[in-house]
């Protein structure tokens, strides 16, 4: 029977559990897993048989191959040893033959020949290793030993070809050939190392010393060679343009080469004068000293000493004649030390030609530095790297000795290129801001036109129009998160909370127009932050510097001028904007005729956002004022140390000159917007009072009259007896008037009277005082053209007319204009009044006019209240004359009935306890009970028991806890 064959996995799987293999397999499956099993384990038996085989196997080989390198060094060391004593016998058996021979002179000169030759064979080999180690010096030493040893051996290319040398020797062809070879590339490499500024001053002393032996040049060609090397470094990196961080490390490399050559040309070709001790610390002459070393001609010393050391081990160097042993480079010419003007005209000279090279190349590299944060950071990798001690060593010493002055590297080459990067920066970064506000402010007046198409308004148009659906709103930002514990004294700065700005009359529009604008500030104050000095830092410092180090903050207040700069023109642009569309809006008000100003949202945005702009955008005044921004003094402390007569606060009028310009071109911007609006509203109510004032009608002419008093004079006659006449007159001005100055008030209110400027208020009122007195001039007009069937003005109705135009003229005319002219009336309101007074007997006039001018006074006290913001802000009050009298009410409002208990509550009584005990005594005398309790006797009614407890109270036999001081105090 054939088993099922299981997967090697799975018959492993089986194997470990035993159990689980008989309760899944049967009998003839476990049989046939038994025989798979037992066939691996044999298979593995014979691998591993083999396996150990094959290895024994290589061991025994290996064993063999080790025992047999052993006999063998052994018998080496055993014919070694044997050697070296057979020659020790040799030398104690004929000690004269261990003296050299003296030889003949014809093989002598063969011997020398030979040496020459196998030295000419080497040299090669040693020149290469020497260019390898960067060993130029070496190698010219060594090339120039090879061209002695062509012209001794006469393998000069004049003689090449008849010359024994090389018919006996066919291999010194190839040796010439090669050898001609060497000086380009000695040549090459050692100007390619002077274009790197990271070598040593030794390793470019060297390369410079080979130049000058393989091209016999001066050392004031060496130094052309050496600066043109130079520049042509500093044109390569300039050439090599990077991005972002490469350009940090490019400007640096370009600063550390300038740095680095003339601190070389000093330890170089720098000579001290004769009388001056060298200092060990501060290296100079070094390619002069070492020319001496290479060319001088003293007895010791004398020759190549790498050549020298390893002749020493070769028996044929014995045989080479002195003029190779102690070969000594030459030059043709002298090496004079350079002079200290040639030394600096050449390198003021070089310095000319790389600073116009770095400035043009700098305009390029800052291109890729996009913000101005980057900008510091380069320009402080450029302090720190000139502020190390491996550059800043002895600097002032050496651009003396060299320049005869100070050479600076930020103030003569690098730090107008980065005020120059810096204003391009900072006028792409406050334009793309003033572009940004301007499109904001489009779109926010796109919002705040009516929409017609949509039947709900829109939120916005409400909040802007009438503010008073915003001012009364409760929301959760109306008070800070830590208003209960954190008093306003410690604050943060610029912390506001939503009452603020509610009672500085600021919509959500205005918030958000203002909050866009100054993160957009601060994103840009901040980047600047970082190319001004910390809050620590002084700025003044000393103008000499004391190293190679600069002044990082010099610049500052030039930078704060241009960042002051730009954001005036940010908001002038701003401003323009805002402008333009006032100028817009105003014209599309012209052309509506007898239109209101419900269409003037945007208008009214304008004006709260202009008058907020300052307040609500604190990085704005950071931008203009600078550091003094953040720390000013508020202006109750400014002005307390303006009355001691402190020199502080003067002294801060002109820091602060060109924000208060700023803020007066915000303020003016926003009166001219609340001016479009102020006339608009004024046009449009005047317009309806207007209509009322000149409807000629009987209804009209009887609306007009309010309320008059009748009044009992005493008049004395000729005959010296007194009679008692009564006299009307009018104690409230017209219904036209009255809601006229009601509406004017309640659209005033609408739009955030309260935080309205006050020029706007006085031109509002003056504009209302010239268009009423308009109509009534129309009025006069129309009345003396006696149309037919016109109603003729009486005397009552004049009376009316004048006191509404008097009443008008006391409300609608400020008290500043009051005070610059007190006895002067504006003549054309003074020809309505005496057209009005015309109307009137004279004789009556002058009864009249004592009363009605107290009349006037009394109605101009009451309304006060009513019409605050039209009245009341130059309070209005006339004081008391001396003479009072006490038949005349004192009072100007109604007064409470009865006592209250609750003495905060602006309200006055009637009479003191006594007269009100008198009163309770005849109204009992005199009222008559009702049958049923009245609302307020109703001691269900709220309100009933203090009023009855206010009852009690007179009563002093009547025990009352109210009496107690603790309880009276509470209900006060």
């Amino acid at each position: 029977m054939a088993a099922t064959v299981a997967s090697p996995a799975m018959k492993r799987l089986d194997l470990r559990d035993p159990a689980a293999l008989f309760e899944t397999h049967g009998a003839e499956e476990i049989r046939g897993l038994e025989r798979q099993v037992r066939a691996e384990i044999e298979h593995k038996k014979e691998e591993l048989r083999q396996m150990v085989g094959e290895r024994y196997r290589d061991l025994i080989e290996a064993a063999d191959t080790i025992g047999q390198m052993r006999r063998c060094a052994d018998g080496l060391v055993d014919a070694v040893r044997a050697t070296d004593q057979y020659c020790a016998r040799l030398r104690q058996a004929d000690p004269a033959a261990s003296r050299p021979q003296p030889q003949q002179p014809s093989q002598e000169k063969f011997y020398s020949m030979a040496a020459q030759i196998k030295l000419l064979l080497d040299i090669p080999e040693k020149m290469w290793s020497a260019m390898e180690a960067s060993q130029y010096l070496h190698a010219t030493q060594l090339y120039l030993l090879c061209c002695y040893l062509h012209s001794l051996l006469q393998l000069n290319s004049a003689q090449t070809l008849h010359s024994p040398v090389l018919s006996r020797f066919p291999i010194l062809i190839q040796q010439v050939a090669a050898a001609s070879h060497f000086r380009s590339t000695i040549l090459h490499e050692s100007k390619k190392l002077l274009k790197c500024h990271t070598v040593p001053d030794q390793a470019v002393a060297e390369a410079l010393c080979s130049i000058m032996l393989l091209e016999e040049s001066s050392p004031r060609q060496a130094l052309t060679d050496f600066l043109l090397a130079r520049k042509t470094s500093i044109q390569k990196l300039l050439q090599q343009l990077h991005h972002d961080g490469g350009a940090k490390a490019q400007i640096c490399l370009l600063v550390e080469v300038m740095a680095t050559t003339l601190n070389q040309a000093h330890a170089l070709f720098y000579t001290l004068p004769e009388g001056h001790l060298p200092d060990p610390s501060l290296p100079c002459g070094l390619l002069f000293s070492t020319l001496e070393t290479i060319t001088g001609q003293q007895p010791t010393g004398r020759g190549i000493p790498i050549l020298q050391e390893g002749m020493k081990l070769c028996s044929w160097s014995r045989y080479l004649p002195p003029s190779i042993v102690e070969f000594q480079p030459a030059l043709r010419t002298l090496a004079h030390p350079i002079s200290q003007e040639f030394l600096k005209d050449t390198l003021q000279k070089w310095i000319h030609m790389c600073s116009e090279d770095i400035k043009n190349g700098l305009n390029n590299l800052l291109r890729f530095v996009k913000n101005i944060h980057d900008l510091a950071e380069v320009r402080d990798a450029m302090w720190r790297l000139l502020a190390s001690e491996s550059t800043s060593h002895s600097w002032n010493v050496v651009c003396q000795r060299l320049l005869e002055k100070p050479f600076l590297f930020w103030e003569d080459l690098m730090q107008q290129l980065f005020l120059h990067r810096l204003q391009t920066l900072m006028k792409e970064g406050f334009a793309a801001i003033s572009s940004s506000c301007r499109e904001l402010l489009i779109s926010a007046l796109h919002e705040l036109e009516p929409s017609t198409s949509s039947s709900t308004p829109n939120k916005h148009i409400h909040l802007e129009h009438n503010m008073s659906l915003f001012l009364w709103t409760e929301s959760p930002s109306d008070l800070p998160p830590d208003a209960a514990w954190v008093s306003v004294a410690n604050r943060a700065e610029f912390a506001g909370s939503g009452l603020a700005r509610k009672a500085h009359n600021i919509s959500p529009c205005v918030q958000s127009f203002c909050s866009v604008l100054d993160s957009k500030l601060k994103g840009q104050l901040d980047d600047l932050l970082a190319y001004l000095p910390p809050d620590k830092a002084s700025l003044p410092r000393d103008g000499s510097p004391k190293n190679c180090a600069f002044d990082r903050y010099s610049d500052a207040g030039t930078v704060q001028d241009v960042l002051q700069t730009h954001s005036v023109a940010c908001i002038q642009t701003i401003t323009s904007c805002i402008s333009d569309e006032l100028q817009r809006a105003e014209g599309l008000h012209r052309q509506q005729e007898g239109g209101t100003a419900s269409r003037l949202h945007a208008v009214l945005f304008m004006a709260r956002l202009c008058q907020s702009l300052g307040d609500l955008c604190p990085h704005l005044k950071q931008c203009i004022l600078g550091k003094s921004g953040s720390t000013e003094k508020p202006a109750r402390e400014l002005r307390t140390l303006k009355k001691l007569g402190k020199g502080s606060a003067p002294e801060a009028v002109p820091l602060q000159s060109k924000w208060q310009e700023v803020r007066g071109l915000l303020l003016q911007q926003s009166v001219a917007a609340y001016r479009v609006w102020s006339s608009a509203l004024v046009n449009a109510l005047v317009q309806g009072f207007t209509q009322s004032l000149l409807l000629d009608d009987a209804a009209s002419v009887l609306a007009m009259a309010t309320s008059w008093e009748e009044l009992e004079i005493q008049e004395e006659t000729e005959s010296g007896s007194s009679v008692t006449s009564k006299i009307r007159l009018p104690v409230q001005p017209s219904w036209c008037v009255q809601a006229f100055l009601f509406t004017l008030c309640q659209e005033i209110n609408r739009v955030g009277g309260h935080a309205l400027p006050k020029v706007t208020l006085q031109e509002t009122l003056k504009n209302c005082m010239v268009q009423i007195v308009s109509a009534y001039e129309r009025l006069s007009e129309e009345k003396e053209t006696k149309r037919e069937g016109a109603i003729p003005v009486t005397q009552n109705q004049a009376l009316q007319l004048l006191y509404d135009v008097r009443y008008l003229s006391i409300v609608l005319t400020s008290r500043s204009e009051e005070k610059g002219g007190r006895n002067k009336q504006d003549p054309r309101t003074e020809k309505v009044i005496n057209y009005l007074e015309a109307l009137i007997d004279p004789f009556d006039l002058d009864v009249f006019t004592p009363h009605l001018n107290s009349n006037l006074t009394r109605l101009v006290q009451r309304t006060s209240v009513l019409f605050g913001l039209v009245a009341g802000t130059d309070s209005p009050f006339t004081p008391r004359s001396s003479t009072f009298n006490s038949q005349e009410p004192h009072n100007i409002l109604p007064l409470a009935a009865s006592q209250i208990r609750f003495g905060l509550l602006p309200l006055s009584m009637t009479s003191t306890r006594k007269t009100k005990a008198t009163s309770r005594s005849t109204e009992t005398h005199v009222q008559v009970v009702p049958p049923a309790l009245s609302q307020a006797d109703d001691p269900m009614h709220p309100g009933s028991l203090f009023r009855q407890l206010v009852s009690e109270e007179g009563d002093t036999s009547t025990p009352s806890l109210f009496r107690l001081s603790w309880l009276s105090s509470m209900t006060k």
